[in-house]
């Protein structure tokens, strides 16, 4: 698969899934933008990927702010024409038993996952429409499906995004832009790595594979759904988590 003369963009591209889809998305041929909130992990993250013989660029912004999407993105429709694929992989979590969390996190955790999501497509959209042809994945989780105790919010936000994947899938089927989701199971990143050994082994005993997934994972999943040959998938949930979660 080929993403030779496509633009990418990729939230949360400075590092773990995001770095790895960058990687790989740069890797199939296309000209990929990190944007991450984090500008010098950014900025590291696309050097080395230069330094491999790659086209990747970096640029600055929050996505939970409207205002800082838009000013990040406006230079690079100037410069491109369009974005022909946008990732919209940013994400935290604010974890906590639903009676003991706080306000904060609870919003802070909608304004990345879900709002960022929303305000990068509404960003992007409109480019894709114009050329007709568009590629937009958004990072779900198993969370998101199944839930999980302590994250209410996180898996709130995740779940919420299936929804806006297969609402948008219908509305702009006709204008040849596709939208899916890729819902990652437990992968090795910070945000796991953190986890007690006694919950890693928990967690062995209910994936069928009996490994954790590794970004590299991810990033294949979303290369292939970003490729012209996904060009008749949409509204779709692509599920990589080892066999944990197996949807009817």
């Amino acid at each position: 698969m080929s993403l030779k003369g496509r633009v990418a963009l990729v939230t949360g591209g400075a590092q773990g899934i995001g770095k790895a889809i960058v990687r790989h998305l740069a890797q199939a041929g296309a000209a990929v933008i990190a944007l991450d909130r984090d500008d010098e992990a950014a900025h590291q993250t696309v050097s080395q990927i230069v330094s491999e013989g790659l086209t990747a660029s970096a640029v600055c912004a929050d996505v939970a702010s409207s205002k800082s999407v838009a000013a990040a993105v406006a230079p690079l429709l100037k410069r491109y024409g369009a974005v022909d694929i946008l990732v919209n992989n940013a994400g935290i979590t604010r974890d906590g038993l639903l009676l003991r969390m706080k306000d904060a996190d609870w919003d802070a955790v909608m304004s990345v996952n879900l709002n960022g999501t929303y305000h990068c497509i509404k960003v992007v959209l409109p480019s894709m429409v114009k050329r007709r042809w568009g590629r937009i994945v958004n990072i779900s989780s198993i969370i998101g499906a199944v839930g999980n105790a302590g994250q209410a919010n996180y898996a709130a936000s995740k779940g919420a995004i299936v929804g806006l994947t297969k609402t948008l899938a219908r509305e702009y089927a006709n204008r040849c832009v596709t939208v899916n989701a890729v819902a990652p199971g437990f992968i090795e990143t910070e945000m796991t790595a953190g986890l007690p050994s006694a919950t890693k082994d928990a967690l062995m005993t209910q994936i069928p594979m009996g490994r954790l997934g590794v970004p590299a994972d991810i990033a294949y999943a979303v290369g292939f759904l970003a490729s012209e040959e996904a060009g008749y998938v949409t509204g779709q949930v692509f599920h990589v988590n080892g066999g944990m979660h197996m949807a009817g």
